[in-house]
């Protein structure tokens, strides 16, 4: 064999396991995607499983679950605006606020499993907080965009106090206080969330 064709014959070996790599990267990925948007609970075993490959090649890709949830959920989240095309029309905050408060819950609803398994990550690893997804501050930002030019320009403090208490509110922690800890069925919980996040608003109309 020639000195050429060993070098081929390398370079061939080199891309066929490199495109391998990326075949398997790509089906865990796919694999933690599609069971992000079942709603059930989501673990490394189980994308593993889904992804038809080992646990511990799983996190020879990703070092822990975060990571992977991250890519995985990349793209699948709409923008503020997109949220809110029902009321776009609108300048009653009130009205946006209760938009974009089921927006948001209901969201969590359908994909809960890696909502919970992203939030007992950030738990455990506070510093590690800024990787989940800040759906609710954009949909607060854009709900209360009329105000900008009202209550944000007489009193700026105000409308940061406002968009920080609905931060508590509209919130899958929010949400699982009241179905796991207080046991309301998800639509009443909705409903309740959507109920205080409206009032707070209402109360800080000028």
């Amino acid at each position: 064999m020639t000195s050429q064709s060993m070098s081929q014959n390398m370079s061939q070996s080199t891309a066929g396991r490199a495109n391998q790599k990326l075949r398997t990267r790509t089906a865990i990925v796919q694999a933690a995607a599609e069971l992000s948007r079942t709603g059930r609970e989501v673990t490394m075993p189980e994308v593993a499983r889904t992804a038809l490959v080992s646990e511990a090649t799983a996190y020879r890709y990703f070092p822990d679950l975060v990571s992977l949830l991250q890519e995985a959920i990349a793209g699948q989240l709409p923008s503020a605006a997109e949220a809110l095309e029902p009321v776009a029309d609108s300048v009653d905050p009130v009205e946006r606020v209760a938009a974009a408060t089921e927006f948001l819950l209901r969201h969590v609803l359908a994909r809960q499993g890696v909502v919970r398994a992203m939030i007992a990550a950030t738990v455990v690893r506070p510093g590690g907080a800024s990787a989940r997804p800040g759906l609710r501050f954009g949909l607060i930002d854009h709900a209360l965009s009329p105000l900008d030019g009202t209550l944000g320009a007489a009193d700026p403090a105000a409308l940061t106090q406002l968009k920080r208490d609905l931060a508590v509110v509209v919130s899958a922690e929010a949400l699982f206080v009241l179905t796991d800890l207080q046991g309301l069925d998800p639509e009443a919980a909705v409903a309740s969330l959507v109920h205080t996040a409206t009032t707070l608003t209402r109360a800080a109309l000028p």
